[in-house]
């Protein structure tokens, strides 16, 4: 595995070894408070490391591996190693200066996925968004942003964007509703770019997208945009994305997700045809 690839998938190795450690300590009848107390720390600490949300200490991974009673080298190697790979730092954390705290996570996350399934309202996917139209947006939100933050901000997206066109790009099918094709961001010449874009994309193996058209009355994603990832270890549930102004929620209990997953087949039913969204995107290029 080469260093690319272990630091993309570094989120998901956190959960792996996360949920591993809780199945270790579950097994043992061990609570999280002992747990916690065995590496000098907290309960909530546990709670976090068993999720995937903090890095990892060796010691502490070591010390936990001999609470539990794994005392075979081949079995806390294994799980020393996902510990290494881990705390490999992705290519997002250069730009920790310009993300939310809650963001990257989610690059992380969708750096790792097999597929995405997303749902949009307000505007056009960022993994789908010309670099035009992200500049856009990002001076839309951010209004005062000085040209250099402007700049950085517009190169985290399109690294992302990256995924799409790597070896083992993920599958993306993206809902978009038809406002979000019909808000000008940055102007006609910008939106013009945009929907030529899009009209490229979809000519992708990797990337299908449907529109909900401004007809359908309406939809049960009344909630807003949300993201679907799965991911390529069976031993990962699915995780909902959903961002908010201020933060964002990642959930993984089996009947969130299915009830998300419930939506989406919903939108998907709801929207238009991927051939009926070309002819969409070809009609509304003509009237720009």
């Amino acid at each position: 595995m080469t260093e690319v690839a272990v630091a993309n998938g570094s989120v998901v190795r956190r959960m792996l070894l996360g949920s591993q450690l809780r199945r270790l300590r579950e097994e043992r009848g061990i609570t999280r408070e002992a747990a916690g107390y065995a590496i000098r720390a907290s309960e909530s600490k546990i709670s976090r490391m068993e999720l995937g949300r903090v890095s990892f200490k060796t010691r502490d991974v070591e010390d936990l591996l001999t609470l539990y009673g794994i005392r075979d080298d081949r079995d806390r190697s294994a799980l020393l190693e996902l510990v290494r790979e881990a705390n490999v730092a992705g290519w997002w954390h250069s730009y920790g200066d310009v993300l939310p705290g809650w963001f990257p996570t989610y690059v992380g996350l969708e750096a790792a996925a097999a597929s995405l399934q997303v749902y949009e309202v307000q505007l056009v996917h960022g993994l789908l968004q010309s670099q035009s139209y992200t500049e856009a947006v990002v001076t839309a939100g951010q209004p005062t942003a000085p040209a250099a933050e402007v700049e950085r901000r517009v190169g985290v997206r399109l690294e992302r964007q990256k995924l799409l066109y790597a070896e083992n790009a993920p599958r993306l099918h993206a809902v978009l509703d038809e406002a979000a094709l019909c808000r000008p961001y940055g102007g006609r010449a910008v939106m013009r770019e945009q929907l030529n874009h899009l009209l490229h994309l979809i000519e992708m193996p990797n990337v299908s997208l449907q529109v909900i058209p401004f007809s359908y009355a309406g939809h049960a994603a009344d909630t807003g945009a949300f993201t679907l990832l799965r991911f390529p270890d069976a031993d990962l549930s699915d995780v909902v994305y959903v961002e908010h102004l201020t933060s964002a929620i990642y959930l993984d209990k089996a009947e969130d997700v299915a009830r998300y997953h419930g939506e989406m087949d919903r939108l998907r039913t709801a929207g238009l045809t991927p051939q009926e969204t070309r002819d969409l995107l070809q009609a509304r290029l003509r009237e720009v």
